[in-house]
């Protein structure tokens, strides 16, 4: 009798076995951007061709220099102009940007384009060069939990149905804006005196996690989600699994999986306290890992949105609202 097949990797075991010596967080999060797979299938969907992806052996090739700047991570803290509050965007726009200028192919980042008026038309994130072109780089790290409508079978999903924690965007939205408005800009009259050179593609890069209600691991929708992408789970309290630990995760640890002491770890009594607490506060989802102790660490096996009550009946309204 054959033996079983040993169960698929998952993207936390790997992240974890290819970066076990990586300890500052802010470089596991540019570690994360390097390696982590694409949201989007270059292959498929409306998007097909125009997504923008860093070689298989990007992190390959950055193992030295990101073990370097673990050792040394002060520089990469000042400019990365950590704060608190900070948006998630901006910090992993401001990530890759030091890895871009690590390997001397950016050209410009920011770069806003006005009209006569000085009214703003939009903005460039990077322009890079791929030997003698130049390239338009749009970049989004996103965060969707899928709610589909109860009318329709979860298994025929769409974009429009991956909708954020706070309910404010969805994917299909943000794919709109990028590949409808945001790639245009090249084209644009008033970016023309701006950019070096014309621009020979204009493509998206976008990284990030979805997240789907516990218990349920539909097939992709159709247009385009990558087969190999980042995701977890999303769940009310009673129906969290049960761990040795949890980390509840800020904003600013959404990206990488995450690592902790484990002192820095919470119980199952511990947690579903503070939840309580913040949802008291703020009727948001909560991003929770799972933790597993690994020497004298924890590291995270699972992550998944802990919603409050309530949120479920307002994220189905937020997706009928676009059917």
């Amino acid at each position: 009798m054959p033996a079983a097949a040993e169960p698929a990797e998952s993207f936390q075991q790997r992240f974890h076995r290819r970066w076990a010596g990586l300890r500052d967080p802010h470089v596991r999060a540019l570690a994360w951007l390097i390696d982590a797979p694409d949201l989007l299938d270059n292959a498929e969907g409306p998007w097909a061709g125009r997504i923008a992806s860093l070689p298989p052996d990007a992190g390959d090739r950055a193992r030295d220099w990101l073990h370097a700047l673990d050792a040394n991570p002060q520089e990469l803290h000042r400019r990365l102009a950590l704060r608190p509050f900070a948006r998630l965007g901006r910090y992993a726009e401001n990530l890759l940007a030091v890895y871009l200028e690590h390997l001397g192919i950016l050209a410009a980042r920011n770069l806003q384009v006005r009209d006569g008026d000085g009214r703003t038309i939009g903005e460039f994130d990077f322009l890079v060069r791929e030997g003698a072109d130049l390239l338009h780089w749009e970049f989004a790290t996103k965060f969707y939990l899928l709610q589909a409508p109860a009318r329709r079978d979860v298994r025929q999903c769409e974009a429009d149905y991956f909708v954020g924690p706070n309910l404010a965007d969805s994917l299909g939205a943000k794919i709109h804006k990028i590949f409808d408005r945001q790639l245009a800009l090249s084209a644009h009259p008033a970016a023309q005196p701006l950019l070096p050179q014309p621009v020979h593609a204009a493509q998206a890069l976008v990284r990030g996690w979805l997240f789907y209600h516990v218990g349920q691991r539909p097939k992709l929708p159709s247009g385009g989600v990558a087969p190999g992408h980042c995701h977890g789970f999303w769940c009310g309290i009673g129906q969290l699994s049960q761990a040795r630990s949890y980390c509840i995760l800020p904003r600013l640890s959404w990206l990488a999986p995450a690592r902790a002491a484990l002192a820095d770890t919470l119980g199952r009594d511990e947690l579903e306290g503070l939840l309580a607490a913040e949802f008291a506060r703020e009727r948001m989802p909560v991003l929770v890992a799972l933790m597993e102790a690994e020497g004298d660490a924890a590291l995270e096996v699972d992550r998944g949105f802990i919603v409050p009550e309530g949120w479920s009946e307002r994220a189905h309204a937020r997706v009928a609202a676009v059917e």
